[in-house]
């Protein structure tokens, strides 16, 4: 059973609000309607539905739906998706890491949903879904999500692709995250260098029962296919899917634990030179007859080439793991502070960006109360109370985002950053923070934070520049009895551009259970504190409009 798959490459303070919400409760109910009207039969034009009954001609040896099958449908749904938006032929570019979550037996039905997230130059990111169900019983239960990219390829001439207007919030989401995730698929291969280059990976070769392993060697399985018009998409030539159904079925045979396999082309008549199509690495779970995981062997790479293969399967593996706990999981199943260290450096700053994006694009925030143009909006959900600022500054927008991504500057304007201390420059987009604030409220200690800052341009005209915090934990900056330990789950700015010299800059924080208080009161109306800051804010980039940190003016 195939696991993984990656081709080279996720109210009870409601009480405080009632006098506040009662008041706003017809023009909230307005505006749901208002917005309930805009989407009640809205479908996303770019949206494919395939719908499949599975045949035992579609089936393993465990009478089982076969993954490769599997897969070939993944692919020609996303790639009509795709084509629907671009208007031109389509072709699988790569396919992220997938989990398959159940198996799917003779009988049941499969269903495949599949829409573009965003489209990017000439290349776009589609989304499925792939959901399982009994006709029988007429139960439902979710197989597998997956992230595929297409490139649309018209000959001849450089495609452009029209953008996607998202307009539900699920599509605001994935259209904002799309561009986070783009950036990591840019940034694989140089992690995984980066993990084998700084990262000390175990070699334990030799402690290990030498009677218990298996040569390298021994697992290759080499497979020839001779391309028929059974095997061609609508475009005359073998697809993404059929080539992922081969190797699948050739990494069964070789299964072990990680799987590698590469697929090259060539025409018998005319090329001797053999053509890299694509590479994947899969990862299989041998079970027993009880449904059981089993042991498996060790396998002893060759020398050379073989070991360099075992040490970067381990480095993947970690990927994986960090892009399933890290990146995959619900913002509210992550604990607030999460330890940082250079091997999970790219998926903490994916998570710390995508968590933000993903809470500018909800759309329930309500307008809590508006002073001089500058506005409060809240957000209640079951779990997090949340606020956002809005207001305009007549300032460039660039010159906004180097100010405000400068966290050692916020001392200038923010009374709650007593002093901030750069801890560690990773990189020009991300760095590490030791913030120390004053006591709030009652509390006899000041607070002190470790704040991971992530910042990213626009990726296209209308995005917002975007500077995200959390909080993560350094060995070399542990608590101490002198301060306490404070943490911010998901916050930061997001900057858009107004005008020449008008932007709009939002603040945005998801409050922790210590700061509710806190938040409680401002959002009450019983405190005017984010409101006298916020102004502080403003003024401290008209002052320093013309004034650029000169660490800053080089990024």
């Amino acid at each position: 059973m195939i696991q993984n798959v990656g081709s080279q490459l996720r109210r009870g303070i409601a009480s405080v609000f009632s006098s506040r919400q009662s008041r706003k409760s017809a023009s909230r109910e307005e505006d749901n309607s208002s917005a309930m009207a805009d989407t009640e039969g809205y479908r996303n034009p770019t949206e494919v539905q395939m719908s499949q009954l599975v045949l035992p001609c579609h089936t393993n040896q465990r009478g089982e739906l076969s993954v490769g099958q599997l897969l070939k449908w993944i692919d020609t749904t996303a790639c009509l998706s795709a084509e629907r938006h671009a208007g031109c032929p389509c072709v699988t570019a790569s396919m992220d890491d997938i989990y398959f979550e159940h198996t799917i037996s003779v009988g049941q039905v499969v269903n495949i949903k599949a829409k573009v997230n965003r489209a990017f130059n000439s290349s776009m990111e589609v989304g499925i879904q792939v959901v399982s169900e009994d006709l029988c019983t007429e139960k439902q239960w979710s197989v597998c999500k997956a992230l595929a990219t297409f490139v649309a390829h018209r000959e001849l001439s450089k495609m452009k692709l029209k953008q996607i207007t998202p307009r539900t919030e699920e599509e605001k989401t994935e259209h904002s995250v799309a561009a986070e995730r783009r950036r990591l698929r840019l940034v694989y291969t140089d992690t995984i260098k980066d993990l084998l280059a700084n990262c000390a990976i175990q070699d334990d070769l030799e402690s290990r029962d030498c009677n218990y392993m298996v040569p390298a060697e021994k697992t290759r399985v080499e497979s020839v296919e001779l391309v028929l018009p059974p095997h061609a998409n609508h475009q005359g030539n073998t697809f993404g899917g059929q080539i992922m159904a081969w190797m699948e079925n050739v990494a069964t045979i070789a299964a072990s634990m990680e799987v590698g396999v590469c697929v090259e082309a060539y025409r018998q008549e005319t090329e001797t030179h053999r053509r890299h199509i694509n590479s994947a690495f899969m990862t299989f779970v041998v079970l027993d007859a009880n449904d059981q995981p089993q042991i498996l062997p060790w396998i002893r790479p060759q020398p050379g080439d073989g070991e360099r293969r075992y040490r970067e399967a381990s480095a993947r593996k970690k990927i994986r793991l960090d892009r399933k706990y890290i990146v995959s999981c619900k913002q509210a199943e992550m604990p607030l502070s999460v330890p940082w260290d250079p091997s999970n450096q790219v998926y903490l700053s994916y998570n710390n960006v995508s968590s933000l994006k993903m809470l500018v694009a909800k759309d329930n925030w309500v307008l809590s109360s508006e002073i001089n143009q500058v506005c409060l909006y809240t957000l209640e959900d079951d779990k997090y109370l949340s606020f956002h600022m809005d207001m305009l500054v007549n300032v460039d927008t660039t010159q906004a985002f180097l100010l405000l991504s400068d966290l050692r500057r916020r001392p200038e304007w923010d009374k709650h950053y007593r002093s901030v201390e750069l801890v560690h420059q990773m990189d020009e987009d991300d760095a590490i923070y030791h913030v120390i604030s004053p006591a709030l409220g009652g509390d006899a200690k000041p607070q002190d934070f470790v704040i991971l800052a992530s910042r990213r341009k626009p990726c296209d005209n209308g995005d917002p520049y975007v500077i995200a915090l959390r909080s993560v934990t350094l060995p070399t900056h542990r608590e101490t009895p002198e301060y306490r330990r404070g943490e911010t789950l998901c916050s930061g700015f997001c900057v858009w551009r107004k005008g020449e010299q008008l932007t709009k800059v939002s603040y945005y924080n998801q409050a922790t259970p210590v700061f509710l208080n806190y938040v409680t009161t401002n959002v009450a109306g019983l405190s005017s504190e984010f409101y006298n800051t916020f102004k502080a804010c403003e003024q401290f980039l008209l002052d320093n409009r013309n004034d650029l940190a000169p660490s800053l003016q080089t990024l």
